[in-house]
């Protein structure tokens, strides 16, 4: 129902379209709540070094350069190292050359921000010039005491 205020005589069919409307919403939230849910995978467990240099194409032997280095993000609390996957991937992203390439608001926002602006010259006023012209010190007049 469209109209701002309600007859008798619509109470009926006002009821009936909210019945429709109600149960068109629990349909939807049944549908929602059956609807097998995507658990994402943790990414924060430790692994060995041996999975990094399999998960990242990186021989092995520069990856314990690199732990040692402290160029990747490990511990060692003991004899072997500890690393996140997580770490692993914010590590990658840290460092990667050809950066994301960044949509067309981002960039046009980053253009904005690098060029600076010149002042208007309407603000600038007469005082302000004159007393530009004016020297700083005063001239040296010679030996007066």
């Amino acid at each position: 129902m469209t109209k701002d205020q309600i007859t008798f005589n619509d109470l009926p069919q006002v009821i009936a379209e909210l019945r429709d409307e109600v149960s068109g919403m629990k349909a939807l939230l049944l549908n929602l709540q059956n609807r097998p849910t995507q658990q994402r995978e943790n990414r924060h467990r430790p692994v060995t070094p041996e999975q990094v240099a399999e998960y990242t194409n990186i021989p092995l032997a520069t990856i314990y350069q690199k732990l040692a280095n402290r160029e990747i993000p490990g511990t060692k609390p003991g004899k072997r190292w500890v690393i996140y996957l997580d770490e692993i991937d914010k590590w990658l992203e840290a460092n990667r050359k050809n950066p994301i390439p960044l949509t067309d608001e981002e960039q046009n926002a980053a253009i904005l921000a690098s060029h600076k602006r010149k002042p208007n010259k309407s603000s600038w006023n007469d005082e302000g010039l004159a007393r530009r012209s004016q020297p700083i010190a005063k001239p040296f007049d010679g030996d007066k005491i």
